[in-house]
């Protein structure tokens, strides 16, 4: 399918002029000063193609350290998504566009990403993304984080109890998906009935797999389907968010007990609250970023530990000392996150090789200089995660799988960045550490397993996901 829709793509670039592709360098014509070294690629397409490809073979990290190589530069030009991009890379890299955030530059993302989250007033995804940092702290503040750590560890009980107990064999990432996507959905919108969020489970995959996409909308592309399904949950939600309005004034539900409740009660600046199909909008949003990056991290986790059983037996000794200090139905608590020293480093270094959040893009909105070159306003930049976390330069061996890097103060700054940095920094990153431990509390408590396909293929399409779902062989303790 993916060829498919590709070759469609190449058809309709044959259709337009070869002069598009001359248009950026008449945008910058007015600007003096030498551009980073590169080259932009094919008519429209630029070297978007390339870009993917790599990642669904697997090697996203090859279109960075190739040019890189050929360039012998930390910075270089692209053209990315039908838009006229530079690449940065290295911890100057990352610190200079985490730290000039809204100075010289702002959040950008491929016009797909505004198709698939319309807002019904029209604002574009930069200024809902403002709007949305704003909200969350209070709800990733460490008292609310502390509340639900013992939520977490109900849900994780029951998603064990459900999915993996007494099963000889498991497809990990599907599990893992149904697991954090259980959680989003019951600390985001307080459902949890099982049933109810089976109803958006597979919607949720399609979206995902087309928010960045070729936009092409045309039955049987990824796009398509990301629109399709992203409709189809917007209606659900609004059912929800119309029910929940009519609880709140009943009095049979809480205004703090969750950030729809949240929504539907604070106003903006003028008095104005937000509608319907807004918060829908929003909500979808923190599902889809709520659970898809973490679920991908959960399922690295179950792949390495697999691979390496003396990491295993460090994780599994530290989580059976919590496991025995605990009373018979005794839930985890904020104390016992916080002796999870050993897992979370085992949990750092897995999203140190397999970042879910690959890199991410910005825009200038002034002319300046980085590193001696010239960057146009409104050209993209794009950083990656693995321009640092695969390079020697700051992780020595960096294909060696080592949690010592995470001891002490760990790795330089802006050299670690799964979730970014800086102004910038993932508003979940602590959301995302508590869903991961407790998964690996509950996973290595229960089983020892190994994989079926030893050497199954990665692909990143836009995450890191194994290919064949990485199905293992599970070996209860208890057994």
């Amino acid at each position: 399918m993916e060829f498919f829709y590709v070759s469609l793509l190449c058809l309709f670039v044959l259709l337009i002029s070869l002069s598009l592709h001359f248009l950026f360098y008449k945008n910058k014509s007015g600007f003096s000063g030498q551009i980073p070294p590169g080259k932009t690629g094919w008519p429209v397409i630029g070297e978007s193609l390339e870009f993917l490809s790599n990642g669904w073979k697997g090697h996203p990290e090859k279109f960075i350290f190739d040019r890189i190589a050929k360039y012998s530069s930390y910075v270089f030009r692209t053209h990315l998504f039908g838009e006229p991009a530079a690449v940065f890379c290295g911890a100057n890299g990352n610190k200079f566009l985490f730290s000039n955030e809204n100075k010289l530059v702002q959040a950008w993302w491929p016009a797909s990403v505004d198709k698939v989250f319309p807002s019904s007033n029209q604002t574009s995804s930069k200024e809902e993304a403002v709007k949305m940092r704003k909200m969350l702290p209070t709800f990733f503040k460490p008292e609310a984080l502390q509340r639900y750590v013992g939520i977490m560890d109900h849900i994780a009980q029951r998603h064990f109890s459900d999915g993996w107990d007494n099963k000889n064999e498991v497809v990990v990432f599907p599990l893992a998906k149904r697991y954090t996507f259980w959680l989003a959905c019951r600390l985001f919108v307080s459902v949890e009935d099982p049933a109810h969020v089976a109803k958006f489970a597979d919607p949720f995959n399609e979206l995902a797999s087309g928010l960045i996409s070729i936009p092409i909308d045309l039955p049987g592309t990824p796009f398509h389907r990301a629109i399709k399904s992203s409709n189809f949950i917007r209606k659900e939600l609004v059912s929800i968010i119309k029910q929940r309005k009519i609880d709140l004034a009943e009095g049979k539900a809480s205004p703090t007990q969750d950030i729809l409740s949240h929504m539907l009660l604070t106003s903006d600046e003028s008095g104005k609250f937000m509608h319907e199909l807004d918060i829908a909008d929003k909500i979808l949003g923190l599902l889809v970023g709520g659970h898809d990056t973490a679920s991908s991290a959960c399922t690295f986790v179950v792949k390495y530990l697999a691979e390496l059983p003396e990491i295993y037996e460090g994780v599994y000794q530290e989580q059976m000392e919590i496991a025995k200090s605990k009373a018979p139905g005794e839930l985890l608590n904020w104390d016992d996150i916080q002796k999870m020293k050993y897992s979370w480093n085992v949990a750092c270094e897995v999203l140190r090789l397999a970042p879910p959040l690959q890199g991410a893009f910005r825009e200038a909105i002034t002319d300046f200089m980085f590193n001696g070159f010239s960057i146009p306003k409104g050209w993209k930049l794009y950083w990656s995660a693995n321009s640092t976390h695969r390079n020697s330069e700051f992780f020595p061996e960096p294909l060696k799988f080592d949690p010592s890097r995470f001891e002490g103060s760990g790795p330089a700054p802006y050299t670690f960045v799964p979730f970014g940095g800086g102004p910038r920094m993932c508003p979940g990153k602590e959301y995302a550490r508590l869903e991961i431990l407790v998964f690996m509390h509950h996973l290595v408590k229960r089983f020892k397993w190994e994989k079926l396909i030893p050497d199954e293929k990665i692909v990143v399409d836009p995450m890191p996901i194994p290919a064949k779902g990485l199905p293992i062989r599970l070996y209860p303790h208890n057994a």
